[in-house]
């Protein structure tokens, strides 16, 4: 599978807001930070229908969830 099939299972719209809690287990499951990864990983989720895949990083697949940013620029999306 290249990036394209990557943006398909995992871009914009790949996810129902039902099943954003389960991506966010999925996506929050490696950090110390659970809850508020999970927090901000929902509330991106369901703004943008998609969670990147792995643990962090990944976020290319899923734009709106990478180019959401902080007040003070950082990323919002976890």
């Amino acid at each position: 599978g290249g990036f394209v099939d990557e943006k398909i299972r995992y871009g914009p719209g790949s996810v129902h807001t039902l099943e954003c809690p389960s991506q966010c287990s999925r996506r929050c499951s490696k950090t110390q930070y659970h809850k508020p990864c999970m927090f901000f990983c929902q509330k991106c989720c369901r703004k943008c229908l998609c969670v990147p895949p792995g643990f962090y990083g990944n976020k290319a697949v899923c734009p709106c969830y990478n180019n959401w940013k902080t007040k003070e620029g950082g990323p919002k999306c976890p």
